[in-house]
């Protein structure tokens, strides 16, 4: 079973450096130190990247600044490549629920080849 699966994760789109997943969080997806928001925020950072580029990739560093606390309901990934070089590529990600900016994501992905 996939990390998607096991969570429930699915993604709505990826492409052009650009990817949207969504999560049906429940209680078991939060808590107050973030839950489920960081692992969600590097899968979809990690889709935006590897629209950008053959084969894989890896996260090298992310950091996470949590706005306000996620509620059960539909929480919202958006992440977008900023700049890709030859071997680091910095990507964004905005988590939100509804119109609510929960938390922002920053992170250098290299390529896993």
């Amino acid at each position: 079973m996939s990390f998607h699966e096991l969570v429930g994760v699915e993604v709505e789109s990826a492409g052009d450096g650009r990817s949207r997943i969504r999560l049906e969080a429940g209680d078991r997806h939060l808590n107050p130190a973030g839950g489920a928001i960081a692992p969600l925020a590097d899968t979809a950072m990690g889709a935006a990247v590897k629209t950008t580029g053959d084969g894989g990739t890896a996260t090298v560093e992310m950091k996470v600044t949590y706005l306000e606390p996620a509620k059960p309901g539909v929480v919202v990934v958006e992440a977008l490549v900023r700049k890709r070089g030859r071997r680091i590529t910095i990507v964004e990600a905005e988590v939100t629920q509804g119109d609510e900016l929960v938390a922002h994501a920053i992170g250098t992905f290299t390529s896993a080849n």
